[in-house]
C-alpha cells in the first residue's frame, strides 16, 4: 500500500513538471524493455514469440483510454501477475513511452 502511495506521489508531481523536464525516452524503453520484458511479452514487432499470458506490447497500446501515464502507474504498482520490477519512475515513464509509440 505504501509503494502504491509513493507511485501515485510521484505521477503526481511529474505531472505537475513542464513536459521538457521530464519528457520520457521511448528508445530508452524499448531498450529497457528488450532486456526486462521480452521473456514475457512481445515487445516489437520483429519479436518471434513472448510468454502466452502475457500481452504483447501492441496489443496493451490499443487497449481504449490506454495513455503513457497509466501505463507507468501500472508498472510502478505491485500486482500478481507481473514481477515487481523495482523500476524507477523515470524507467517506468520511458518504458510506457516506448509502448505508447506503438499505437
Amino acid at each position: 500500500m505504501k509503494r502504491m502511495i509513493a507511485a501515485l506521489l510521484s505521477l503526481t508531481f511529474l505531472a505537475s513538471l513542464p513536459a521538457a523536464a521530464v519528457a520520457a525516452d521511448a528508445a530508452n524503453g524499448k531498450r529497457l524493455a528488450e532486456r526486462w520484458c521480452s521473456s514475457c511479452h512481445v515487445v516489437e514487432p520483429s519479436q518471434q514469440r513472448g510468454n502466452t499470458q502475457a500481452p504483447p506490447f501492441s496489443e496493451v497500446a490499443k487497449k481504449p483510454g490506454i495513455t503513457a501515464a497509466s501505463i507507468a502507474l501500472f508498472l510502478l504498482v505491485p500486482h500478481p501477475k507481473m514481477p515487481d520490477m523495482n523500476l524507477s519512475r523515470y524507467e517506468a515513464a520511458d518504458i510506457a513511452a516506448y509502448i505508447a509509440s506503438l499505437k
